[in-house]
């Protein structure tokens, strides 16, 4: 059975516009991952320490994984692009983070859904919203376009158009 999900993409290392398309050849390229729509890249200021700025997109999937399988998938193609963990919201050459999973609401040490700072971040509802607007937060039951609406977009600049369809519906 496949299940919509969507997923962030960000990074601020290395050549970050070819890291984040080669993330996505490479989640295309998964068994069990479909990649259906994906947002243009947008430029946005770093969360955390001083560091360079972040390219940020989003993209919809469908998945016959379950929600950790996907979780563990994500973290291996970060780590198959050379990701260390050294500090929490530090410099990164690819960040992946699970967003939504169906309409499903999690909460356990290794995985929280959806996204628990997802609703904070401009960088996340701004791409979601130009791929899954109808998509409904299952905590709030707010489509993502209305949560990016009320959210401050100052810094999510567009830097590069979307590579793949644009019309998802979760």
């Amino acid at each position: 059975m496949l299940i919509a999900a969507a997923i962030g993409l960000g990074s601020n290392l290395g050549d970050s516009q070819t890291i984040l398309a080669d993330a996505l050849s490479c989640l295309a390229g998964t068994p069990g991952i479909q990649v259906q729509a994906c947002s243009r890249v947008y430029r946005t200021a770093a969360v955390g320490p001083p560091q360079p700025d972040y390219l940020n997109q989003c993209a919809t999937l469908r998945v016959t994984l379950s929600p950790m399988a996907l979780l563990q998938t994500l973290l291996a193609i970060e780590h198959r692009f050379g990701r260390i963990r050294r500090e929490r919201w530090g410099p990164r050459l690819l960040d992946l983070d699970l967003l939504l999973y169906g309409n499903l609401q999690l909460a356990t040490p290794d995985l929280c859904l959806p996204h628990p700072r997802m609703q904070e971040r401009a960088f996340v509802l701004v791409p979601l919203a130009e791929i899954a607007p109808d998509w409904r937060d299952p905590h709030t039951h707010q489509t993502i376009m209305a949560l990016a609406q009320t959210i401050d977009q100052t810094g999510v600049v567009p830097f590069a158009p979307a590579r793949l369809p644009l019309n998802f519906v979760p």
